[in-house]
């Protein structure tokens, strides 16, 4: 059975409805299916932003709908944590001196602590972690 770690992005395809992704997302199992923890912490944090800064009602029950909504969609999926090995995994890769973001980087640990393969549109930044196997739903 194969493994497949949606990264933040594709969780943003995924809840908007992209046809590409939804198409690729139906031919696994849910079982098939991950993320990992720092996704749920990028997706959540951009929902509470704007709930904080929402000015009128319209926008607060917009942003309050699409928190509800980006919940309901993460429910579904298995949540890997940034466990010790996987921080261990990442320093390792940090000291590689590897130019991509922190959260990039701590998601490409976790995936390949898990064995997974990580699914993005990310690849340019994604491809510099030495065997991270990777693929594009939305290509």
């Amino acid at each position: 059975m194969s493994l497949y770690v949606l990264d933040t992005d594709m969780l943003t395809l995924l809840r908007l409805a992209d046809l590409r992704v939804c198409r690729q997302v139906a031919t696994h199992s849910p079982t098939e299916l991950a993320t990992t923890v720092i996704t749920i912490e990028e997706q959540l944090r951009g929902w509470y932003t704007r709930v904080r800064r929402a000015k009128k009602r319209d926008e607060l029950a917009k942003a309050y709908q699409a928190l509800a909504d980006t919940a309901k969609a993460l429910s579904g999926l298995a949540i890997f944590s940034f466990t010790e090995s996987a921080i261990i995994r990442y320093e390792g890769l940090k000291a590689l001196g590897i130019r991509i973001s922190k959260a990039d980087l701590r998601i490409g640990a976790i995936t390949l602590e898990n064995g997974g393969t990580l699914v993005t549109r990310n690849l340019r930044d994604f491809q510099q972690i030495p065997n991270l196997p990777l693929e594009n739903w939305a290509a």
